[in-house]
């Protein structure tokens, strides 16, 4: 059933009878990078890359190996976070839920896309038809959306536990799952548009994967495009800088609090044991802060890439496109490491459930003693 979606260019494309002439001329250098595409797909794909040579092939095997790389660790990553906190009450709590909707925004976003780049690698063209470039195209950005999204969940979180404290409303899971719903749906939303007429997904200069068309001269592309980037960039991102401004602020004060307390009644720690658990939110808003900038920091450079296209801005090649998109794609990478290091029970789960898959200690931090009267007598003693 599958191989009859599959487009007729991809059989052209197996046998060879097709792209051969064309990786000759590629390698005696001549030739543009649209002599690679296949006849169902050159109406999509717009004639500024038709300046540019065909990719040098160490450059695709370069590039292919890194995909490869990345989607086995993605998959592998993401599928034991998946694993483990669907599969263990004690971690089903509400805010753990939106947790396991990251890892698995994230581990479709590698299965969906990953494997399509890495025959078209092989191609070094789009071999798979109009449809599955609508396909390929609708599954990025959703999944990037949702993964997005999810993370300024978490942030809100994070800030209504540690800022606002017992005065915060707890989220259950129901709120959590609302939430999760919300996400999905925003998430469909954005990425329907381009199917029913407010820009289109298109081959991106490399020809070897498909996204938002941001190189067309006109209001409709472009008016997706900005409006795309307003609330799936730059809304969560204002959304989550500002709840970790007062995330930090709060644990800073509340540092430095207990600092001059125990101070002044000439301890060396005032922690309880609820002093600890806000000490562990703490740790875990430093895990979903670090989880968050390492997204930022693998679609940023993508975003600049379509808008240096938006806006005409010279100096765009094939190469720079495929590489942004790729690079992209390591964001689904890095959440199951960081959640892998930092997040205790987490760890302590993985520990009992795959010994072999932890390093380092697994024991979580336990509150100090308070001093006894005794203790606080003689210390009073002596300093007398």
């Amino acid at each position: 059933m599958v191989a009859s979606l599959l487009p007729e260019t991809f059989a052209i494309a197996m046998s060879g009878s097709e792209l051969g002439p064309r990786y000759e001329a590629q390698s005696s250098g001549n030739g543009s990078v649209l002599d690679n595409v296949l006849p169902d797909m050159a109406h999509l794909v717009n004639p500024y890359w038709s300046r540019f040579a065909p990719m040098d092939p160490t450059m695709s095997k370069i590039l292919g190996l890194f995909t490869l790389a990345i989607l086995i660790i993605s998959l592998c990553g993401n599928g034991v976070v998946v694993f483990i906190f669907g599969g263990t009450k004690s971690l089903r709590t509400p805010a753990n839920l939106l947790v396991l909707n990251l890892a698995f925004s994230d581990f479709c976003m590698m299965a969906s896309q990953s494997p399509i780049m890495l025959v078209n690698f092989y191609y070094q063209t789009w071999i798979l038809g109009p449809l599955w470039c609508d396909i390929y195209a609708v599954c990025g950005s959703m999944f990037g959306c949702v993964s997005i999204w999810s993370m300024c969940m978490i942030a809100f979180d994070r800030y209504n536990v540690i800022v606002k404290g017992i005065n915060g409303t707890p989220m259950t899971i129901k709120t959590s799952i609302m939430k999760i719903i919300f996400i999905w749906l925003m998430a469909t939303f954005w990425t329907i548009m381009p199917l029913i007429g407010w820009s289109s997904y298109v081959p991106e200069g490399n020809l070897t994967a498909c996204s938002i068309d941001y190189m067309t001269r006109q209001w409709n592309p472009r008016s997706y495009l900005i409006t795309y980037s307003i609330f799936v960039y730059y809304v969560p991102l204002f959304l989550i800088c500002y709840s970790y401004w007062f995330i930090i602020a709060a644990v800073a004060a509340h540092e430095k609090a207990m600092r001059e307390q125990a101070k002044k009644m000439n301890v060396k720690s005032l922690r309880s044991s609820e002093d600890c658990d806000k000490s562990a939110e703490g740790k875990l808003a430093k895990v979903a802060l670090t989880t968050i900038s390492l997204w930022f920091m693998a679609w940023t450079p993508y975003l600049v890439i379509c808008y240096f296209g938006l806006f005409k801005i010279e100096g765009l090649t094939p190469l720079t496109t495929i590489w942004g998109a790729t690079f992209a794609k390591t964001s689904a990478v890095y959440n199951p490491i960081v959640y892998g290091i930092s997040h205790p029970k987490y760890r302590l789960v993985l520990k009992e459930k795959c010994p072999m898959c932890v390093c380092g200690n697994t024991d979580e931090p336990k509150p100090d003693a308070p001093p006894s009267d005794t203790e606080t007598t003689s210390e009073a003693d002596s300093k007398a």
